[in-house]
């Protein structure tokens, strides 16, 4: 039996200057913008034919603070379709809190890296398909990294960062790939720096290079500016592939995205 291939909207979220929970758009991590309420959006999508969803709480581990979680409780009450929430989970209560608020996969990035125990404890406590292990990953031309790649003739390698992408780690991110795999991590979410908000598609040296790592479901995120995108990511090995901006702006819909990937012969649930 094929594997249906998982079409995935995500929203990036921050406190406003209100303090309100407010969702933001931008480019490489910097530059945002008020987009819409959290709330309303979340509602959207489960009616439009999302497969999952998506919410970060991107300033979370930033500021040092928890996850918003009356947001993320909010949330949940309004989709019906697998809910992952990240930023901020930093140990196994924070991993039970944010479940118990309705989101059913925690996405972990810099906690994980920080120590990597947790995502071994994470996966013991709560099951392996509720780990998700996010990298921020950011290209780099040096020779301090472990896995090389060709990328417009140039050799470079993708280094993990955290805090929002704003901190390099010097860690190798499919050499990082590959341990969190071992250690119990359920799917790993795959963001690029260089091409976050750019619409000009995901990096598929860096989604190719992990997917040929791991056996483990990969989700290609950043860049996606059309269904074309999507498609590439898919050919790339990717289980999943998310996208903001295209959908958040009604430049194509779920249904749109889905019928382009069924005409390619991309198998997606409809």
């Amino acid at each position: 039996m094929t594997l249906t291939k998982r079409v995935i909207p995500c929203i990036d979220v921050a406190l406003d200057d209100d303090g309100e929970a407010a969702v933001y758009t931008g480019v490489n991590f910097e530059d945002l913008e008020y987009t819409g309420d959290p709330v309303e959006m979340a509602k959207r999508y489960n009616e439009a034919g999302a497969d999952e969803f998506v919410f970060l709480d991107i300033t979370a581990s930033a500021d040092g603070r928890e996850t918003m979680l009356d947001t993320v409780s909010a949330v949940a009450d309004e989709v019906f379709i697998p809910l992952t929430v990240g930023g901020g989970i930093r140990d196994t209560d924070d991993i039970k809190e944010t479940l118990r608020a309705g989101a059913d996969k925690v996405s972990i990035n810099t906690g994980a890296l920080e120590r990597p125990e947790l995502i071994t404890e994470g996966a013991k406590a709560f099951g392996n398909q509720c780990i998700v292990i996010s990298v921020d990953a950011r290209r780099r031309f040096d020779e301090q990294g472990e896995h090389y790649e060709q990328v417009d003739g140039e050799s470079c390698w993708f280094e993990c960062t955290v805090k929002g992408g704003r901190e390099g780690t010097g860690v190798d991110v499919v050499e990082w790939a590959r341990e969190a795999e071992e250690r119990g991590a359920g799917e790993l979410f795959v963001n690029s720096i260089d091409a976050d908000g750019t619409k000009d598609g995901y990096d598929l040296p860096l989604t190719g290079a992990v997917c040929d790592a791991v056996s483990t479901p990969v989700i290609a995120s950043s860049g996606c500016g059309s269904p074309q995108h999507m498609l590439e990511a898919f050919e790339s090995g990717a289980d999943a592939a998310l996208a903001a901006s295209i959908f958040h702006f009604d430049e194509y819909s779920i249904d749109e995205t889905k019928a382009y990937l069924d005409e390619h012969g991309v198998p997606v649930r409809r």
